[in-house]
């Protein structure tokens, strides 16, 4: 009887997931990005009326390992609903980009060691971008091109290894986006030295992370401090890895993200 309760509540946590992603497939349209033989997967959301003779900020959000595949659907289940909640698109329009990594691959160029707990993560420097990373950055380099596309309003984001990938897309486009936020994520603390007084960020973490070590967060921090940038920092002690929730409710993300400007 107990082991029949927990298939039967099993089951209505799929369906509750299946129903969340369903919802925002409506929002999120489905495209890919094609250059040469690689593709990138990602979903799109336009903000609501959308006006192509208009400008619009754009987020990019980078999702974490658990999410990679070639569904082009998984890497909506943590964020997505953040950008999409009628208050929050009538606040803050934009165009919002979640595109899919494939399972093979990273975002960041990591050295990943899963016989450690937390896992060891090694960010080798000066080093070529990921194919799914360098396919991310051509993207958003498309999307600027676009007139509807506000450039000195774009933004990144993401958790766990997509906040590796923001620390590291941040390092190849120092330029490029007007402020970032990392939730439980990773990088080389000498690569800030390229984005630390050009790029506001906000980092968090949850000291009672398991999987990726809080300490990496402090040691980024640490190098953005020491380059020259004056970085938020938020670390929650009672979060162990999926911190994002937390950092999701917090009621100042969205508009510090966009009240940044590259202007």
């Amino acid at each position: 009887m107990i082991k029949l309760r927990y298939i039967q509540v099993f089951v209505m946590l799929l369906i509750g997931v299946g129903g969340i992603l369903h919802a925002q497939d409506t929002l999120y349209e489905a495209k890919r990005f094609i250059k040469a033989q690689d593709t990138l997967q990602y979903r799109i959301m336009y903000p609501e009326m959308f006006d192509s003779t208009k400008s619009y900020p754009l987020v990019l959000f980078l999702h974490g390992a658990g999410e990679r595949g070639n569904d082009n659907i998984s890497q909506l289940a943590h964020g997505s609903r953040l950008f999409a909640s009628e208050e929050h698109r009538k606040e803050f329009p934009a165009i919002v980009i979640f595109p899919q990594c494939p399972k093979s691959s990273y975002w960041a160029n990591v050295e990943v060691d899963r016989s450690t707990n937390p896992i060891g993560l090694e960010f080798p420097i000066n080093t070529e971008p990921t194919t799914a990373l360098n396919m991310v950055m051509q993207l958003v380099d498309s999307m600027a091109l676009e007139p509807f596309v506000k450039k000195e309003h774009m933004y990144v984001g993401g958790l766990s290894m997509g906040g590796m990938g923001t620390f590291e897309i941040l390092y190849r486009k120092p330029d490029r986006f007007a402020a970032a936020f990392a939730i439980c994520g990773a990088g080389n603390p000498e690569g800030t030295q390229r984005f630390a007084e050009t790029t506001p960020l906000w980092i968090f973490h949850g000291a009672k992370d398991d999987v990726v070590n809080p300490q990496a967060s402090v040691a980024m921090v640490s190098g953005i401090l020491k380059y020259g940038g004056k970085p938020n920092f938020t670390l929650y002690a009672k979060d162990n890895h999926n911190s994002w929730d937390t950092a999701f409710a917090e009621p100042e993300l969205l508009s510090w993200l966009f009240s940044n400007s590259k202007s």
